[in-house]
């Protein structure tokens, strides 16, 4: 995937950060491996997402359309994820939430084909 939540994730703290290192930071990533993921979206979407500031000590900002991809994304992944989480509400026997909610300390859920756990070992 091109542009997903990583790259959300990652123009989110740019914009936050007026900077491409602490974002990268951040997010637990190096400069260079934030770099490379910024440059290969750009290269495939055709854009510039991200540009200096007039002054280059002033760091980074986002472009005008690297702040509209990351607000169609938002709008787009907000709609799937309220259609999954009522589903799952619905199929599925433990609490759900979405992707940057807080999830609830809860023991695992049991597993109702056998009575296995489903907690990660």
């Amino acid at each position: 995937m091109v542009f997903g939540m990583g790259r959300v994730q990652l123009l989110d703290l740019i914009e936050a950060h007026g900077s491409l290192r602490k974002a990268a930071s951040a997010l637990g990533m190096s400069y260079r491996a934030a770099w490379c993921k910024l440059k290969a979206t750009e290269q495939a979407l055709g854009v510039r997402l991200v540009e200096a500031r007039e002054r280059k000590r002033d760091g980074v900002r986002l472009t005008p359309e690297g702040q509209l991809f990351r607000k169609m994304f938002r709008r787009w992944f907000d709609e799937v994820e309220n259609c999954a989480l009522t589903k799952a509400e619905r199929l599925l026997p433990w609490p759900v939430a979405g992707f940057l909610e807080e999830r609830e300390q809860a023991p695992p859920p049991q597993c109702p084909l056998g009575g296995l756990s489903v907690a990660a070992t």
